[in-house]
């Protein structure tokens, strides 16, 4: 990407949100439909899109900025219902979005499997980037947050997995236990040493700007470590901001260095997501959908059927316990169960000589731009309907 492109996707990012926030619509529906209109009129045609440029340099901040607003208490308390969301919902939303392209759209057993492995997971970039713009009940955006955070980590893994199959390799039930330990654990530990190195290093100066390089060594270091040993760049990152946010901000005592902190982050998650969701809709305009319309309407509407055959029946589970979750705020985190930036750094790293993977990648440009402008325009309204915000809270 040249500085001229950034400039020119950093320039629409401000005026988008400055209308966004006028008309009260989610900015991050604004930003796709805006790079769509870029791409049309032939503006930053050099921008490419890939798996590298979200998954490496822009996801990393976007996860490690979101774990800072959770707090621990609330996490552990929530914990179970958020667990079980984020993996066995994941297990059963990927089951259902497999089965079906394989009997509906007729795409062999290997490329159903990788595409409802990657589409599995809602997406922090896109979740958090809607669920920040409204001022939802802490316990609802403790839900969203969390599970898009932790859920992503189990796609993750299941995509390795998935394409170890589509690849036709054999997997052993003790290689697979193993490699899910070394993703989990291994993610969460590489996040813990590095926070900890971080937190120690932080509290040695008095230097804000040190303090504040410390936690962006502490976001994009955790990921590039995890990775590098084989573990979850996601959860690293997001146990990474976990310590930062519930050990480092108030080790000081000092309100202006968190104020600090979080500005810093909160500025470093917009520019991420604003290159993000222009670049995601400048790729949707250059799409051919035209040989894959059927398979991308069987997969939006497999998606929403995954995501309510997750979100319902765990939440039943919890029907009678004092995690009980209420019937709105099922039908927020099924209708915002959104998709985006880490579903696609997924379908864009599918190897060249996958059989496929054109329509893989298509197909799955279509469900994040439907997830992104449909339902993240749709989502206010739904929120206001269900009691879960004021009709103006958006953009307050």
């Amino acid at each position: 990407m040249n500085i001229k492109s950034l400039g020119v996707i950093l320039l629409v990012a401000a005026v988008v949100a400055m209308i966004a926030r006028r008309l009260r619509v989610p900015y991050a529906a604004g930003l796709v439909l805006s790079g769509g209109l870029l791409a049309l009129l032939g503006v930053g045609s050099a921008i490419e899109l890939t798996k590298e440029l979200i998954y490496m340099v822009l996801l990393p901040p976007l996860v490690f900025e979101a774990a800072l607003y959770i707090e621990w208490a609330e996490l552990r308390r929530d914990l179970a219902v958020i667990v079980s969301f984020a993996t066995a919902g994941v297990l059963i939303s990927g089951a259902v979005v497999a089965a079906g392209m394989h009997a509906l759209v007729k795409w062999p057993w290997p490329e159903s499997v990788l595409f409802g492995s990657l589409i599995a997971a809602t997406d922090p970039v896109s979740v958090v980037a809607t669920f920040r713009a409204v001022n939802v009940t802490p316990r609802m955006r403790l839900l969203v947050e969390a599970e898009s955070l932790l859920n992503d980590a189990t796609a993750a893994i299941l995509f390795g997995l998935a394409i170890v199959f589509a690849a036709g390799e054999s997997m052993t039930v003790p290689a697979v236990a193993w490699s899910l330990v070394v993703s989990i654990v291994g993610g969460i530990g590489v996040g813990a040493a590095v926070a900890g190195a971080a937190i120690a290093l932080a509290r040695s100066t008095d230097d804000h700007l040190v303090e504040l390089t410390f936690t962006a060594i502490a976001a994009y270091g955790s990921f590039f470590l995890a990775e590098h040993v084989h573990a979850s760049g996601v959860l690293a990152s997001m146990t990474a901001g976990l310590l930062v946010g519930n050990m480092g901000l108030h080790a000081r005592g000092s309100a202006v260095r968190r104020d600090h902190l979080m500005s810093f982050w909160e500025f470093a998650a917009f520019l991420a997501n604003s290159v993000i969701f222009i670049l995601i809709g400048m790729r949707v305009a250059r799409e051919s959908f035209a040989a894959e319309v059927w398979p991308a309407i069987a997969a939006i509407v497999l998606v929403l059927v995954g995501r309510a055959a997750s979100i319902y029946p765990i939440s039943a589970l919890f029907r009678a316990s004092s995690l009980r979750v209420r019937s709105q705020d099922q039908h927020v985190l099924f209708w915002g169960g959104l998709r985006g930036a880490l579903a696609l750094a997924l379908a864009l790293g599918l190897p060249d000589t996958l059989a496929g993977r054109g329509g893989v990648v298509t197909v799955t440009f279509a469900v994040a731009a439907f997830s992104i402008v449909v339902q993240g325009m749709t989502i206010h309204p739904l929120l206001v309907r269900l009691g879960e915000i004021v009709p103006s809270a958006l953009g307050d």
